[in-house]
């Protein structure tokens, strides 16, 4: 195509293309030019091999820039390249350097789109709470200095895990941010993350590990004032959680893996429940033994929708912490639901059932592990130490398994 000067009559007179776009070059500053489309768009743009490659930089949409302003923007990126300076690259520092906390949430949120819903609520938590006065603030104004400070402080008036969560989820998003945002070299726009700092420090608060459990000689007064719940309160939601719990105690589920059990997933016949969603992102296939069989059937008599523990506000039993603070108060014994996980770990270890039958059955994974990843765990082999769990909980609890069948 023929060039010539770029003049504001000359950028008037040009017609639009039928479709997609045509470029017009100038004839006196080489690189300059001006782009029509369909749509009616005039733009002038510069085009430049920078780092070997030819890019394209667009200056500015006519009328809102001159002809005039956009030769000077044109010279001043040429002299720009000319030292040695990537302009784009330039340019999209200068934009990403204006991001803030919250804008750069909004795009991982947006981009990771595929994780649970509980995971942008704790983030949103921590966002709107110990961390808001840093929403709107820039990333690259948060220092290393005031992600050290900030922790001290959260490690004054929150626990070691609060504090430490808040930070883990500062360095996710600088992670995200680092891998997200590039220049047209491929360099990342945030390479460096403060959190950092407490690993390098070693400032990482301590989190003690709970060790509570539901103790052997407290079976048989929870499993009694849990009947007692289910049956004499008259509230529905007792009727279920008090199933719910007792599923919970005998597969060492986690409380939403059990709490999001679906009909379709239990097979009566072969005595088994699939988990597609797990923890580790590896799906559960578990046997059932004899009482989780007989909790089933009996729960299939009050079947109303989808989920084998209903719930009529939401679909499935999301919030099941009311029946069991009722518990709690009533049995006058402490726990929570991860804690009936853990007291079937404990259990099965003490029935001296094999640490990699327990780890198939709990669905606990060890990457470390190399023998483990030679053994073939299937559920009909993890069938028989299921029984002998249940079988210690039936002993210990007083389960009566016609019980789940006469009421």
């Amino acid at each position: 195509m023929s060039t010539r000067k770029i003049t504001k009559s000359f950028v008037d007179k040009l017609t639009l293309p039928e479709s997609g776009q045509v470029f017009y070059r100038d004839s006196e500053l080489k690189g300059f030019a001006v782009r029509v489309t369909a749509g009616g768009s005039k733009a002038f743009i510069l085009e430049k091999r920078i780092n070997r490659k030819l890019k394209r930089i667009t200056l500015g949409r006519y009328p809102e820039l001159t002809v005039e302003m956009a030769r000077k923007e044109a010279l001043k990126y040429l002299g720009e390249i000319a030292t040695g300076i990537d302009p784009i690259a330039k340019r999209q520092q200068a934009k990403a350097e204006q991001m803030t906390l919250w804008q750069v949430w909004q795009d991982y949120r947006s981009i990771k789109s595929y994780l649970k819903d509980k995971t942008y609520v704790q983030y949103e938590m921590y966002l709107n709470g110990e961390l808001k006065d840093w929403k709107n603030k820039r990333l690259v104004d948060i220092s290393k200095d005031m992600i050290s400070t900030r922790h001290g402080k959260l490690l004054k008036s929150h626990s070691p895990s609060y504090a430490n969560t808040a930070m883990r989820i500062l360095s996710a998003i600088y992670r995200f941010a680092k891998d997200q945002y590039e220049d047209n070299s491929g360099l990342s726009l945030f390479p460096h993350n403060p959190v950092e700092r407490l690993g390098q420090m070693k400032a990482w608060a301590k989190e003690p590990r709970r060790q509570t459990i539901i103790k052997p000689k407290q079976f048989e007064p929870w499993y009694k004032a849990l009947q007692e719940m289910k049956f004499n309160t008259g509230a529905e939601s007792h009727h279920v959680v008090a199933d719910y719990l007792v599923f919970i105690l005998l597969t060492g589920l986690r409380k939403n893996e059990a709490a999001t059990l679906t009909w379709k997933n239990v097979d009566l016949d072969e005595s088994t429940i699939y988990i597609p969603d797990t923890k580790n992102k590896e799906p559960l296939t578990l046997p059932l033994s004899d009482v989780l069989v007989a909790i089933l059937n009996y729960r299939l008599r009050f079947k109303t929708n989808d989920y084998v523990f209903s719930s009529r506000k939401a679909q499935y039993l999301a919030h099941p912490e009311g029946a069991l603070k009722y518990l709690t108060e009533m049995s006058g014994i402490k726990f929570t639901f991860h804690d009936l996980r853990r007291t079937f770990i404990t259990v099965a270890e003490s029935l001296d059932i094999s640490a990699y039958a327990i780890k198939r059955l709990v669905n606990h994974k060890n990457g470390n592990d190399v023998t483990e990843g030679y053994i073939i765990a299937n559920h009909d082999r993890l069938r028989a130490p299921m029984q002998r769990i249940t079988d210690f909980f039936k002993e210990n609890c007083k389960i009566e398994l016609e019980y789940y069948v006469s009421r």
